[in-house]
């Protein structure tokens, strides 16, 4: 082979510095070994919890009825479930007033609002998220519970052949149903802000195929959005539950409960929640009956991971028949 045939040798490419490589690693690793001791980490702290729970509601699990009611508390079972009751029912309630609400507000701040609007109305929205839970109970008792008081009467008057607006209405508006709308006040601005990441995360090209085919926008949504995000609504929907279900000051401020299983919501003897009666009695509880009301919350705790249980079967049927995988 000739000098003039022979080829060049390439021209040598830009070298990393040296150590990059290194650091890359350690960087990887370190990432690796945080994730990982994170996950750990939450893992450990709910079996604490959970350990700490059984071995604290041990005693008024155990101890016989008979004895329990010597003392005025009365056997566990009998004594829980209208509170148990109470805590879902008002949770429902709350999340049939939020849902409509939330979604409606993040599909109008992603697909309807102006930017300028949508912008300054999300941040309006998670601000929502900051208040406290006292001033969210100040707030009902004081202002809400007032005012829906003649709307009760109404409810009561013209509905009360249905069973949910049936009974005597309470003269005060301090009802199971205000408790609610003051849980779907608190749970709007969570279900509401993922579930507007959620259906912004729609592929444009989905959205502007649709209308390219003479879709409407509703129509676009109801196709490509909607299916799209139904996987974070239910995440989002089922989060705000998990905040619904464990409220305990709102809930105390507002709500007159009782020790009672009942599905009228307009009167004055409503079924308390768990959570509102830990708050209530734990202060001047001594003895078996600071154990019972840790059993309550053992009780709240396991009802917490059965819905998030729940959450996960859902989301995992779902997500795979998403709009993201057309």
């Amino acid at each position: 082979m000739t000098q003039s045939t022979r080829k060049a040798p390439p021209a040598p490419g830009p070298t990393a510095p040296a150590g990059s490589g290194t650091r890359r690693r350690i960087g990887d690793r370190v990432f690796s070994g945080l994730a990982t001791g994170s996950g750990i980490t939450i893992l450990v702290i709910l079996a604490m919890v959970a350990g700490f729970l059984l071995m604290q509601a041990f005693p008024a699990l155990t101890t016989a009825p008979a004895e329990l009611q010597a003392k005025g508390y009365g056997e566990f079972w009998s004594w829980i479930l209208p509170f148990a009751w109470g805590t879902i029912w008002a949770s429902f309630w709350a999340l049939l007033l939020a849902v409509p609400v939330s979604i409606g507000i993040a599909l109008f701040i992603s697909h309807y609002a102006p930017r300028r609007l949508s912008a300054g109305l999300g941040y309006v929205i998670d601000l929502l998220a900051a208040v406290p839970s006292v001033v969210f109970g100040l707030w009902g008792s004081f202002v809400l519970a007032p005012a829906v008081q003649p709307l009760y009467l109404w409810l009561n008057t013209y509905l009360g052949w249905i069973p949910f607006f049936g009974g005597q209405p309470s003269g005060t508006g301090r009802t199971l149903l205000t408790a609610s709308i003051v849980l779907a006040v608190m749970i709007l601005p969570i279900i509401t802000s993922l579930s507007r990441e959620v259906f912004l995360q729609t592929p444009k090209l989905h959205e502007e195929a649709a209308l390219a085919l003479g879709a409407t926008r509703w129509e676009m949504i109801r196709m490509t959005v909607l299916p799209f995000g139904r996987a974070g609504i239910v995440s989002s929907v089922m989060l705000g539950l998990g905040r619904a279900l464990g409220e305990t000051m709102a809930v105390a401020m507002v709500l007159s409960g009782a020790h009672v299983i009942s599905i009228e919501i307009l009167t004055s003897q409503n079924p308390n929640t768990i959570a509102a009666v830990i708050a209530q009695n734990f202060p001047e509880a001594y003895g078996v009956k600071t154990n019972q009301l840790i059993a309550g919350g053992l009780v709240l705790f396991v009802i917490t991971l059965l819905v998030n249980s729940i959450a996960r079967l859902i989301v995992a049927r779902y997500k795979d028949f998403s709009g993201a995988n057309g």
